[in-house]
């Protein structure tokens, strides 16, 4: 059985985006945002131009560029303004928070056909939705350290979120995922995550149902019970092994620091949790990214990658993947020739090298 997911405090800021306020403790009070902001326009601001070599889909988002960079803490957009003047949440205190980004990638809905359409050169309308998850107020604070409570309601934010999101026509993926460190490339430090709905499947999530379609066909089977069965047996890489939850280092790691969390019982998305499941899940993610904190003494920049499908999808199952580019105390993974021109990807370390690092790091 499926659980309830939490009400949002619903409201608007300034320039007509939606914020949402999420907490299990209490209901939050949503402010005025007193800000002077351009009103948003009401179709998509960006384009989707498809790469006529590989057929990819590349997001063409120039306004994107004015986006806040590294603002001091105390003009810091999430953090808590109850004045309605310096930030994004017009609030006294929250405990988890989603507004619609003010600079997205996608936005709007609607058709999502072309727009141009001369062969060689096919664009299409950004339609889609970005939002941004503010996961607590504590501007100092990480994922990592919030309690399995506050990161169980996280969860269940992503799972609302991703509910309401499939239910729209134009979207073909939901992608939560997290950015974390200045390494990774993140310009707002304050603990914080972000959620694409997509209206076309990334290529990554092409390339993973294609080869979950071929294995059924070859084999009668399903292609991601049979890596969790696998990973189980063979012991070598497993990480943590709990009554609804398993996280290992892939056996084809592609990072220095990997780990993917699959929960125990096939589910296509977050939604399909029940709570003991959800609880589960958030206690073994939050010991994933400790474990990765500890690995080097210091914080770890991280890309949390949440998979998702819709509940009728022939093929999918929810798992999150977890990696980081630093690849020892002092030195970070670029993506140099092979990596970023072929996605031919060359590991410094073996997984099973990776895997007893991060076990020593959970003790």
């Amino acid at each position: 059985m499926n659980r309830r997911l939490p009400e949002p405090i619903r409201g608007a800021l300034a320039d007509g985006r939606e914020i949402l306020l999420f907490d299990t403790a209490g209901t939050p009070v949503l402010g005025v945002d007193r800000r002077d902001l351009p009103p948003r326009p009401d179709g998509p601001v960006t384009t989707v131009r498809r790469d006529p070599r590989t057929g990819d889909r590349v997001i063409v988002a120039p306004a994107r560029q004015d986006r806040t960079y590294k603002p001091p803490k105390q003009m810091c957009p999430l953090c808590p303004d109850p004045e309605g003047l310096s930030s994004e949440l017009p609030v006294e205190d929250y405990r988890v928070a989603v507004f619609e980004n003010r600079f997205p990638s996608l936005s709007g809905a609607g058709d999502t056909g072309p727009v141009v359409d001369h062969g060689l050169r096919v664009e299409y309308p950004g339609v889609g939705r970005c939002e941004v998850v503010c996961f607590t107020s504590a501007h100092e604070g990480a994922f990592a350290g919030l309690t399995p409570e506050h990161a169980r309601l996280v969860v269940d934010v992503w799972a609302h979120r991703t509910a309401e999101l499939l239910g729209r026509e134009d979207v073909a993926e939901v992608y939560c995922f997290e950015n974390r460190g200045e390494e990774i490339g993140v310009t707002l430090p304050h603990p914080h995550g972000q959620i694409y709905a997509f209206p076309f499947r990334t290529p990554r999530t092409q390339a993973i149902l294609r080869k979950a379609s071929e294995h059924r066909a070859a084999t009668g089977g399903d292609l991601f019970e049979a890596i969790l069965a696998a990973e189980v047996d063979d012991g070598i890489r497993l990480l943590l092994r709990t009554e609804h939850t398993t996280a290992f280092v892939p056996f084809a790691a592609r990072w220095p620091a990997e780990v993917h969390v699959y929960p125990n019982r096939h589910v296509r998305n977050l939604t399909e949790l029940t709570d003991d499941e959800a609880d589960d899940l958030a206690r073994v993610y939050l010991t994933v990214l400790r474990a990765f904190d500890a690995l080097y003494g210091t914080p770890l920049p991280y890309i949390a990658s949440w998979h998702q499908y819709r509940a009728d999808e022939p093929e999918g199952y929810l798992h999150a993947e977890l990696f980081s580019i630093r690849r020892s105390a002092d030195k970070l993974k670029y993506l140099a020739g092979a990596e970023s021109g072929r996605d031919a990807f060359i590991t410094d370390k073996t997984p099973e090298a990776i895997a007893a690092e991060l076990r020593e790091a959970l003790e």
